[in-house]
């Protein structure tokens, strides 16, 4: 057990229930802000933004600063760790990462077996300035990809849809495509060890792409690969507190709650939560999952979608969230009045 703390996603996450519910969203330190658009300008490429510590404190802190949410996110992104393994990785402007496709075991040998931790050293400053600049009440988080995910984007060298390279790798190389998920279990595990020690209170390991997984191959590649770092974390520092967001896995949800695969499960916006929640175990803490597009329409459909969800969720633990990131169209208006209805709710 955790000693109870005075920041309200911790409390949550330790499974109690708080109203007003505590708030944060994916991608809060991002293009929508016009500050942070700023700062990208300034930092050059979108990996020297993620490993220029003074530079990565500021956009963490913007929306912060701007919005005052519950949670700060620590600026980065899920590919530094291929990026650490020595795979290479670049952002293309206005098409995304680009990587050197790792495709077999030979390729997967030119990399490095164990985590050169040292690599990360930059994200680790960024958590230790933050935890100095940032409010009191304010929870720091961590996070990673999952296993699956990062795979993906090494084998095909890019985002692709329903990643079908990845998964075709998975049917015609399964050994490979397990040393692959091995590697990167045994390196995220390392990454988040190391942000707990640097102040992260908790972290969020991100599967964004589980919708492309058949029921055959979801086992072995995501809920596995994730027990194995949620356990390994959790048996390196006990008190560590994670969320697991599995985007696309509403038919895999009861799989994760039922085998207690970390402290919250993060819901996307496909999950209707006045169905959901009562079906899984009591106790088990939530998070998510406004839709992000009703965010950026506003209006009736932004305020039809935030009562629909304080209905469903009132009296359980669940942290307010979009049920992916924001996007970069929109309004701040929009969330300064998202944060204003949540909090607004009543005690």
């Amino acid at each position: 057990m955790h000693e109870r703390s005075d920041k309200a996603i911790l409390r949550v996450l330790d499974g109690e229930p708080v109203w007003p519910l505590p708030i944060w969203i994916m991608r809060q330190a991002g293009r929508y802000l016009p500050e942070y658009r700023e700062i990208r300008k300034q930092a050059g490429s979108f990996l020297d933004l993620c490993y220029t510590p003074r530079l990565a404190e500021e956009v963490t802190l913007q929306p912060i600063r701007r919005f005052g949410f519950d949670a700060a996110i620590m600026f980065s992104d899920i590919l530094v760790i291929p990026h650490a393994l020595g795979q290479d990785v670049r952002f293309v402007e206005n098409e995304g990462p680009k990587l050197e496709p790792i495709t077999s075991l030979a390729d997967l040998d030119r990399l490095s077996d164990e985590m050169p931790i040292e690599r990360l050293s930059p994200v680790f400053e960024t958590l230790d300035r933050l935890r100095s600049s940032l409010p009191r009440e304010t929870t720091l988080l961590g996070f990673c990809g999952a296993p699956w995910t990062v795979a993906s984007y090494m084998i095909a060298g890019k985002g692709t849809p329903d990643q079908a390279p990845a998964r075709l790798t998975a049917y015609r190389d399964p050994a490979f495509m397990q040393a692959l998920i091995d590697r990167l279990v045994r390196a995220s595990t390392a990454y988040l060890i190391r942000q707990i020690d640097a102040g992260a209170e908790a972290v969020q390991i991100f599967e964004s792409f589980g919708s492309a997984l058949p029921p055959a191959l979801f086992d072995r590649l995501s809920l596995e690969p994730i027990r194995q770092m949620v356990e390994g974390l959790k048996a390196a520092r006990p008190h560590a507190r994670v969320i697991v967001f599995v985007r696309g896995g509403g038919p895999n949800l009861h799989r994760f709650a039922s085998a207690r695969v970390g402290d919250a499960l993060a819901l996307d916006w496909t999950l209707d939560p006045a169905r959901v929640l009562p079906t899984l175990p009591d106790g088990i803490a939530t998070q998510g999952n406004l839709d992000p597009l009703a965010l950026v329409a506003g209006g009736e459909p932004l305020m039809q979608g935030i009562d629909h969800i304080l209905a469903s969720v009132r009296g359980r633990p669940h942290i307010f969230n979009l049920g992916h990131g924001i996007v970069p169209e929109t309004p701040i208006d929009h969330v300064a009045q998202l944060i204003a209805r949540v909090r607004g709710s009543g005690t």
